[in-house]
């Protein structure tokens, strides 16, 4: 599920995987939460799944949508829905530049990590460009290909 590290003063919570892998990445930035109490307590405990959310515009600002966090169990009848879309705060001039790929390339901006910076909770989105299968499967090969010869100069150095 969600995995906790500690980079650099930042406590994550949760990472997108599969992003790296289906999208290519073209721009990264780093966006606030709007948040209930419950949710930031389920995010405190690593309870977090990006794996199929998305950000969406509307009336010029930014939403999280389909991020899965989890209810917090101790909260009662004063919790949240898993679901529920979050709105992103960011600085306009950011988000004018965002929607503006968007609508000119057919770009797509996706979440790819949610972690706590000085106590506050943020997301790292990505504005990203959909993979097509062969490309996927020439980046695993070049990757694998990458890997190999890295190993092959390891294992020449050891026998020198």
């Amino acid at each position: 599920m969600a995995k906790k590290e500690e980079v650099s003063g930042h406590k994550v919570v949760a990472t997108n995987r599969k992003a790296y892998h289906d999208y290519e990445l073209i721009e990264q930035f780093e966006a606030g939460l709007v948040l209930t109490g419950s949710e930031v307590k389920s995010l405190r405990d690593g309870r977090c799944s990006l794996r199929d959310g998305f950000v969406h515009e509307r009336s010029h600002e930014l939403w999280l949508m389909e991020v899965n966090i989890p209810e917090y169990f101790q909260s009662g009848m004063f919790g949240h829905e898993a679901l529920r879309e979050r709105k992103l705060l960011m600085h306009r001039k950011e988000i004018e530049k965002l929607l503006a790929k968007v609508r000119e390339r057919g770009y797509t901006i996706i979440p790819l990590q949610m972690y706590f910076k000085n106590g506050r909770a943020k997301v790292e989105i990505a504005l990203a460009r959909g993979r097509k299968a062969y490309d996927k499967r020439t980046e695993m090969s070049e990757k694998d290909s990458r890997r190999d010869i890295e190993r092959a100069l390891k294992e020449h150095d050891r026998e020198s």
